[in-house]
């Protein structure tokens, strides 16, 4: 499998994603659902940045046990419920996202949502992995 990141020449390099990602040869492709800031017994960790992580590894973790690895992720979502808290601790939010999926850029969009379903969640992440 081969995965080159796609930036078009002249454009200004994102930081902590890319534009885009194509992937060649891909054996199988994960869909990960939408996955909260809460833990194996669904309990849902207390602010933006322990959910934030939380939510990081359970993508982790369902990555894992499909046989991909955090550089297999070509796609992910983030939708937060305030974005003024997501820009807040954005520093610390790359600090989380590199302690659990290392340097990883996959193709990556933020959205502001009014409400998530789950109780508490203040964001929730969905992402898409290609498998070799």
């Amino acid at each position: 499998m081969k995965i080159d990141l796609i930036q078009p020449e002249g454009w200004p390099r994102p930081s902590g994603y890319s534009n885009g990602v194509l992937v060649a040869d891909a054996g199988s492709l994960l869909f990960i659902a939408g996955q909260v800031g809460w833990d194996i017994q669904e309990r849902m960790k207390e602010g933006f940045l322990p959910q934030f992580r939380q939510a990081l590894e359970n993508i982790s973790a369902v990555l894992e046990e499909a046989g991909g690895k955090p550089e297999h992720l070509v796609r992910v979502t983030i939708y937060v419920t305030d974005r003024a808290a997501y820009m807040g601790v954005l520093a610390e939010v790359g600090v989380a996202w590199r302690a659990v999926l290392g340097e990883v850029w996959p193709a990556m969009s933020l959205v502001e949502v009014q409400g998530l379903l789950e109780q508490g969640a203040v964001l929730e992440i969905e992402a898409t992995a290609a498998l070799p």
